[in-house]
C-alpha cells in the first residue's frame, strides 16, 4: 500500500501517543500529510520524532470552545481533508457499580461526543473530497467484558451505534464511515503495560483463558487495518464495526 495516500490529508485525534500515533505513522509512511492532535505538551516532542513530517494541532476535543479552535486551525492550514480518524478515548473509569452522574458525562464526552462533534464540524470538508471517517472504538462496545467499566462500555456502544446509524446519511454525501473495535492492545504506557508490571501471572492467565490467539495485539496491527479501511481497497465498506481482538469477542 506504499504511496496509496499520496497527497491525502489525514487528521487523527488523540494521536500524540499510543494507538493514534501508530495509526498516523502508518498513514505517513504511505504518503499522507498527517496532522496529529493532543492536549498534553509533554508528548509532542516524541510524537514529532516518531513522525518527522507530521504537524500537531494542540487542543482538548472534549471542550466545545477548544474543539472549534482546533478545527478552525486545521482548515486554515489545509484546503481539504480526506480522512478523519477519531481515536480520542479512554477506558480509565470507576469500577462497575461506582458510577455517578459526573463520571457518566465525562466518559461520554471523551469516548462519544469527542468523535461526533468533530465529525459534525469537519463533515463539510470531507464531503468536498468524498472522504472517509474512521472511529476507534472497543470490543467493550460490542460485548460484555468482565470488569470493564460500564461508563466505557456504554459510551463505546453508543459510538458503534452512531457509525452504523449514520452510514446511510453519510453515504448519500459520498462519505464512508467505519469503526475498529480493538481488544487487548499492548504498548508502552498502556493500561495493559501497567497491569503486566503489577501482576504478570494474572495477565498471562487472562490471555490464555479469554483470547483464542493467547497474546496481546499491537498498535501496528490496528494501524494496518485503519489504513485498509480508509483506502480505495475498502471503497465498498461502510457502516461496519471491525473487531481486532485475537478472537476474544467470538
Amino acid at each position: 500500500m506504499k504511496g496509496i495516500f499520496e497527497n491525502k490529508i489525514v487528521f487523527v485525534t488523540g494521536s500524540t501517543r499510543g494507538i493514534g500515533l501508530h495509526i498516523a505513522k502508518k498513514f505517513s509512511l504511505n504518503g499522507a500529510k498527517v496532522f496529529l492532535n493532543g492536549r498534553d505538551q509533554k508528548f509532542f516532542k516524541s510524537a514529532i520524532e516518531f513522525i518527522p513530517d507530521a504537524q500537531i494541532i494542540k487542543g482538548d476535543l472534549t471542550n466545545p470552545a477548544t474543539l472549534k479552535k482546533v478545527t478552525d486551525e486545521l482548515k486554515e492550514r489545509v484546503k481539504n481533508i480526506d480522512i478523519l480518524v477519531c481515536n480520542l478515548g479512554s477506558g480509565s473509569s470507576v469500577k462497575p457499580g461506582d458510577e455517578n452522574n459526573d463520571e457518566w458525562k465525562r466518559m461520554f464526552e471523551l469516548n462519544f461526543f469527542s468523535a461526533v462533534n468533530i465529525i459534525d464540524l469537519l463533515k463539510s470538508e470531507l464531503i468536498k473530497r468524498s472522504g472517509s471517517i474512521l472511529c476507534i472504538s472497543s470490543i467493550c462496545g460490542n460485548k460484555v467484558i468482565d470488569g470493564a467499566p460500564l461508563t466505557y462500555s456504554c459510551s463505546k456502544a453508543a459510538l458503534n451505534a452512531y457509525v452504523k446509524c449514520s452510514a446511510n446519511l453519510f453515504g448519500e454525501k459520498g462519505i464512508r464511515i467505519n469503526a475498529i473495535a480493538p481488544g487487548n492492545i499492548l504498548f508502552e504506557g498502556s493500561s495493559w503495560d501497567k497491569k503486566i508490571k503489577q501482576n504478570k501471572k494474572l495477565t498471562d492467565n487472562i490471555l490464555k483463558n479469554k483470547v483464542p490467539l493467547s497474546r496481546f495485539g499491537n498498535p501496528e496491527e490496528i494501524a494496518d487495518l485503519a489504513c485498509f479501511l480508509s483506502s480505495p481497497k475498502a471503497a465498498f465498506v461502510t457502516g461496519s464495526i471491525w473487531d481486532i481482538d485475537g478472537g476474544q469477542s467470538f
